[in-house]
């Protein structure tokens, strides 16, 4: 076993830890915070195995936006910051569904690959990448980036509290003058 090996377990178990701890905490920013951690982890993994692009692709979208996003939306739309009644459910259902589709999804890989030994292709470059990318799968970049900008908007639209109220829109009329 090599020092990257040892590396990679190292990080997947901080990744595997936190994402544990994003599910199964009460405090909806500190889940925001570990979900930093998991994916900032994934992105270490990524620098391991020399896909440095990708690693990047992983801060910037994910870590930088996804995240900041989801920080935003809860003090925009003034959510509960600390343990909420509301997210204290039975685990023992999640643990169920999720042990089954872990063992299934094991299952499925071993059935398909039989242990056998597969080819890598070539590495790719930045240029071959970034080509594909905005060549191939320029339409569900937008698609995803109109989402973003839609949830962005949609938690201002929430955390208004005069947007909705009958007469608040109608000039001259203040809340003295009701």
């Amino acid at each position: 076993m090599t020092g990257a090996d040892v590396l990679l377990l190292a990080l997947g178990a901080v990744a595997v830890g936190s994402g544990v701890l994003v599910v199964t905490t009460k405090h909806l920013v500190r889940a925001g915070l570990y979900l930093v951690v998991c994916l900032g982890a994934l992105a270490a993994d990524y620098l391991v195995l020399t896909a440095e692009l990708v690693a990047w692709v992983q801060v910037l979208i994910y870590v930088g936006a996804v995240v900041v996003l989801l920080l935003f939306a809860v003090m925009l739309t003034r959510a509960p910051i600390g343990a909420s009644d509301d997210l204290d459910r039975p685990g023992w259902p999640a643990a169920l569904i999720g042990g089954g589709v872990g063992l299934g999804l094991t299952a499925l890989l071993v059935d398909a690959y039989r242990w056998t030994t597969v080819r890598l292709p070539d590495a790719g470059t930045a240029e071959r990448i970034g080509g594909e990318i905005f060549r191939s799968w320029v339409l569900p970049f937008e698609v995803l980036s109109v989402l973003l900008l839609a949830a962005l908007v949609g938690a201002v639209v929430l955390s208004r509290p005069d947007i909705g109220r009958p007469g608040a829109g109608q000039p001259g009329r203040t809340e003295a003058g009701r």
